[in-house]
């Protein structure tokens, strides 16, 4: 299914919509498609605890990011990565790669143990799967970005486990917030959650705990310790069910501080802390490893004292239950937190029969889960290894949550920072969301209506939620602009310091005060450049024409070829000759009617012969291509701005060429040179000369009337054998003889005649000049 417009955002949940577990999101913009999280539902086996994997083209997927290790976030990669037709690219964080492959190998085993035939085909895909699928994860730091193809993504602190990254993905300007899990409390190892600086158009945030709030962390660690202490204490046994890595490291933290506190109480050691979890205990290198990337009390520790936190004192690690000495009240941390199956479902089916013995819930429980089940406090429970077989139920069961997620008033405080005016609410169970979804549009009620109203949804599984954004593009300037628009605003403030350091009279002091800012539009640097436009990748640059070719070396040269056809009514003759008038470089490329020939000859008339059908093809400048066939002139160039002006030069004299005064005289019956025997230049270049002497006549008659005389004819009684052509002035006793061949007064007896006439012959010249 494809998004309703071009700036049209669709979110598309495969999982976690209204359920917590198997969270899997689709993101899809301006064709671009991003996957957020691949993990399994907790209460479900093989195929049937996937995301709706079935409903999407997962081929189409450009990135997919995994906020955490969880396997509610996690655990699916795999399948997705080797079992589909995925091609995309995967991005975690470091500590979460880390964590990621042994963790997803226990739940290989742990699964494989669980099904209910224990046949290969009942897990969701093998070690080898799981090793090739590692190998093609790539990794994001903190706060770098990452841009692939246009989708630009940023990582930024959770909280919630190590390496949890909420991440901020930004495509064509449209920035969406995905906080995965995320906790905004300081615990004893973790930072909180981040702010991230740039605003958000749509959030996508957790809504596990709906509007409940947490007790302060200080009581709900007494209350931890104080109902371990009095169980142990009357001989009883505590079974913590926690996830392997997580909330389990902070539950340890806690108790071996306490146990170091408490050892006379506690027998002295003789009530010992078990961790179940040979995963664990391997992984633990991975928290010695990033201790920098948590919080600044666990980093000081390692510091001051030299040695590493996680190195426990009071706590011992498990192997398998097969091994533990059950003797006396102890304490065992045991995973998986849901008591689904492994050793923290073996060592409650051990316990629970006894009413002296603890269970104590301190994690989120997923719905259909055993620890779900247990809240509500069942006589029996069934029976793991037996189907058919019930267990007693008689221990006590306790809640005290540790789960690293928001409350209500942390999760709202978060919102409201974010300022985003889309929220989606994922990972949470229908009716708590439902809540939430319902708190949020009540605090945000005051702006219903207004520009800033914030929408709220809380999607299911495979429904879309269609949100339109404007196409507003932002151009980034980049090169020489930028350090002109710096010159720009430094004169700027030089000019308004130099105004506020002037000397002023006291009335002139009261003035300057009162006198307001310049405005806005005052202050407004006008730039210039060439915008490009990357639509791959969503990038609008403003870049000066001096540095185009060193930031985007990847443009190409494109020369665009012009074409101009013009209807002529006149002969090729008359086209070439203009041409050659009016421009130096002509070559002949093409002349069918050998009319270039016929000009040149010596005996050429002034009527030309009847054109031909033929081709004449000129190269005018090196550069333009005139063909003349019939009636039709075409022009044919390369555009440029030299280019430009000649071809419209050429169409200039191709519309006017049939009506310009030497083409009526060149075509002319009524003039008789039949006995001129010139060449075709000189020939012209006099019948040119007779046209610009009779202007230049026409000028005189009109100054000075009867009184001026032309004579065309070469006169008898001067022994002037050029052929030059006279005037005279005659007015009163002032005479006057002007050769007009040779725009010169050869005799005049009257000096202010004389200037008059070098006036009159100055303007003649000016207006008979040729173009070029």
């Amino acid at each position: 299914m494809e998004t309703s417009g071009k700036n049209s955002l669709r979110f598309f949940a495969l999982g976690g919509g209204n359920e917590v577990g198997r969270s899997c999101h689709i993101l899809q913009f301006k064709g671009k498609t991003i996957m957020l999280d691949a993990g399994v539902h907790p209460a479900y086996q093989g195929y049937a605890s996937l995301p709706f994997y079935d409903e999407f083209d997962l081929s189409t997927i450009d990135v997919l990011l995994i906020s955490h290790f969880h396997v509610d976030h996690a655990a699916s990669l795999p399948y997705v990565m080797q079992k589909t037709n995925f091609q995309g690219r995967v991005f975690m964080t470091h500590p979460t790669k880390a964590i990621y492959r042994w963790l997803l190998r226990d739940f290989v085993r742990v699964t494989s143990i669980g099904s209910s035939s224990g046949g290969q085909d009942d897990n969701l895909y093998t070690d080898e799967d799981l090793a090739d699928s590692f190998d093609k994860i790539e990794t994001i730091d903190y706060h770098s970005t990452v841009d692939i193809n246009g989708i630009k993504f940023t990582a930024f602190h959770a909280g919630h486990v190590l390496g949890a990254a909420m991440f901020q993905i930004e495509i064509a300007g449209v920035r969406v917030l995905f906080t995965g899990d995320y906790s905004r409390e300081l615990d004893r190892h973790l930072n909180s959650a981040e702010v991230p600086p740039l605003p958000s158009d749509v959030l996508i945030v957790e809504s596990t705990f709906g509007t409940a709030t947490h007790e302060p962390r200080a009581n709900r660690e007494r209350k931890l310790t104080q109902l371990i202490h009095s169980t142990v204490s009357r001989g009883g046994r505590v079974l913590l069910p926690v996830f392997a890595l997580g909330r389990a490291q902070e539950i340890m933290l806690i108790l071996d501080e306490y146990w170091s506190q408490h050892a006379e109480e506690l027998g002295g050691g003789q009530v010992p802390i078990y961790y179940a979890s040979n995963l664990a205990k391997r992984c633990m290198s991975v928290f010695q490893t990033y201790v920098n990337m948590m919080n600044d009390d666990i980093r000081r520790k390692f510091r001051d004292s030299q040695t590493n936190p996680f190195i426990f004192k009071n706590i011992s690690y498990l192997k398998n239950i097969d091994e533990f000495q059950d003797f006396g009240p102890s304490v065992m941390l045991a995973s998986p937190g849901m008591l689904q199956s492994g050793l923290s479902r073996d060592v409650l089916e051990r316990w629970c029969p006894e009413a002296k013995n603890l269970v104590l819930i301190t994690g989120y429980s997923v719905e259909g889960t055993m620890a779900k089940f247990l809240m509500l406090e069942p006589d029996t429970i069934p029976s793991i290894s037996n189907t058919e077989a019930t267990i007693p139920r008689r221990c006590q069961i306790e809640e005290i949550s540790f789960a690293a997620h928001v409350d209500f008033q942390e999760n709202l405080e978060f919102i409201e920072k974010i300022s985003a005016p889309n929220i989606i609410l994922v990972h949470g169970e229908s009716n708590p969301m439902g809540r939430l979804k319902s708190a949020l549009l009540s605090n945000f009620a005051s702006l219903k209506g207004t520009e800033g109203e914030v929408h709220v949804f809380n999607p299911r599984n495979c429904v879309d939620v269609i949100l339109e954004f404007k196409g507003v593009k932002i151009a980034k300037a980049v090169g020489n602009i930028v350090d002109a628009i710096r010159k720009e605003e430094e004169v700027g403030v030089k000019e308004e310091k130099k105004n506020n350091t002037e000397q002023h009279t006291e009335k002139e002091v009261v003035e300057a005060e009162e006198k307001e800012f310049p405005s806005e539009d005052e202050k407004e640097i006008i730039v210039s450049g060439i915008l490009v436009s990357d639509e791959k990748n969503f990038d609008l640059n403003l870049v000066s024409l001096t540095d185009l070719r060193e930031h985007h070396t990847e443009l190409t040269t494109t020369v665009l070829r012009e074409r101009q056809t013009v209807h002529v009514d006149c002969k090729k003759e008359l086209i070439y000759w203009h041409i050659c008038q009016m421009f130096g470089d002509v070559e002949v490329i093409a002349d069918e009617d050998d009319v270039t020939n016929r000009i040149k000859k010596d005996d050429v008339k002034m009527e030309f012969a009847d054109g031909g059908s033929g081709r004449l093809v000129l190269k005018i400048m090196n550069d333009i291509t005139l063909t003349i066939v019939d009636n039709l002139a075409t022009l044919e160039w390369n555009q440029g701005l030299i280019s430009d002006t000649v071809a419209d030069s050429i169409v200039a004299i191709l519309m006017s060429v049939d009506s310009s005064p030497a083409s009526v005289r060149m075509s002319s019956k009524a003039c008789d040179h039949h006995h001129n025997h010139e060449s075709p230049n000189n020939f012209l270049e006099q019948q040119n000369s007779v046209w610009k002497v009779k202007q230049i006549a026409k000028l005189f008659k009109e100054q000075f009337g009867d009184t001026f005389t032309l004579l065309l004819q070469k006169s008898e009684d001067h022994k002037n054998g050029d052929g030059d052509i006279y005037g005279v002035i005659t007015i009163g006793k002032s005479t006057a003889r002007i050769n007009f061949s040779q725009m010169k007064i050869e005799e005049c007896n009257s000096n202010p005649l004389k200037g008059r006439i070098e006036r009159i012959l100055d303007m003649g010249a000016d207006l008979t000049a040729p173009l070029c």
